[in-house]
């Protein structure tokens, strides 16, 4: 009998042109104002381009050390030793940027050799790729001349995502020994 009664009342309450909340929640339905929107989940942290650079810079010194090694005060040492430090940071360095970032020439010549500029191919049209040292010309540019330094470009980057709550800036963590 008491489904009779909802009944009745929904009938009425659709014809005024309102259903009855309890009859409305009893079968599932809310009303459309009375939906309260859900809390919107925070936006994904927002990357900088520079938070990449941070974190190869990360990378090296987590594998290389690179960091510590370019910050340390050389003076007090030899040049063997230097020269010896060197060789592994160098090593460890070339593994890991090798690991995320794919780099090739610009110009793929032999340095002290003359090079045209269309030997850069693709790369010749843009401005940042070749830069032009000496007796350059007053327009800036030049068919070509004496290939000083190959370039080096960036065929592809492949870091690993970030974690969450992860800071990019923060390059190493300090070590604290528990005794």
């Amino acid at each position: 009998m008491a489904r009779v009664g909802q009944a009745f009342r929904a009938f009425f309450g659709i014809l005024s042109g309102q259903l009855p909340a309890d009859i409305a929640q009893s079968f599932g339905w809310v009303r459309r104002d009375a939906v309260k929107s859900a809390p919107a989940a925070p936006p994904p942290p927002a990357h900088k381009p520079a938070d990449g650079a941070l974190q190869i810079l990360g990378i090296l010194q987590r594998d290389a050390r690179l960091v510590d090694f370019l910050m340390e005060d050389l003076n007090g040492f030899e040049d063997e030793q230097v020269g010896a430090a060197v060789r592994g940071v160098q090593e460890q360095a070339k593994t890991s940027l090798a690991r995320y970032v794919k780099l090739a020439p610009v110009i793929d010549g032999v340095e002290g050799v003359y090079t045209k500029v269309e030997a850069a191919g693709p790369l010749a049209k843009d401005g940042a790729a070749i830069k032009f040292v000496g007796n350059v010309p007053a327009n800036g540019k030049a068919p070509g001349g004496l290939l000083r330094h190959k370039g080096w470009h960036a065929q592809s980057v492949d870091l690993p995502k970030l974690s969450s709550g992860q800071n990019p800036a923060v390059v190493a963590a300090a070590e604290i020994e528990i005794e």
